[in-house]
C-alpha cells in the first residue's frame, strides 16, 4: 500500500457525515483537538467554512480527524494533464 499525502494548503472542501463543506482557502488545519488543560486530546481538524448562504454567518468547524470521510484538493497544473492511457488514439484502432 502506498502513502497518500495530503497538503493541507490545497484542501478546498471536506466531506463530513452531513455532506461536503467548502473551505476558506488556507484555513484547513490538522492538529490535536482538546477541551482545555488536562485533556490529552485526539487527532483533529479545524477549518473556516466558506458558506455565505448560512443563516449563522461565517463559521469555524472543528472535530475529530476520524469524522473526515474525504478531502477535496485543488489540482495542480501537473495533475490536470490526462494520463497517456486516457488520451484518444490516433490511427483508428
Amino acid at each position: 500500500m502506498t502513502n497518500t499525502s495530503i497538503t493541507t494548503a490545497t484542501v478546498v472542501a471536506v466531506l463530513l457525515a452531513d455532506g461536503w463543506h467548502r473551505i476558506v482557502p488556507g484555513s484547513f488545519q490538522v492538529a490535536p483537538m482538546s477541551f482545555g488543560p488536562g485533556d490529552p486530546g485526539v487527532p483533529g481538524y479545524r477549518f473556516e467554512e466558506a458558506d455565505s448562504a448560512s443563516p449563522y454567518g461565517p463559521a469555524a468547524l472543528a472535530g475529530p480527524l476520524t469524522a473526515l470521510l474525504a478531502v477535496r484538493q485543488a489540482a495542480t497544473s501537473r495533475s490536470r494533464l490526462s494520463p497517456r492511457w486516457l488520451r484518444p488514439r490516433s490511427g483508428g484502432r
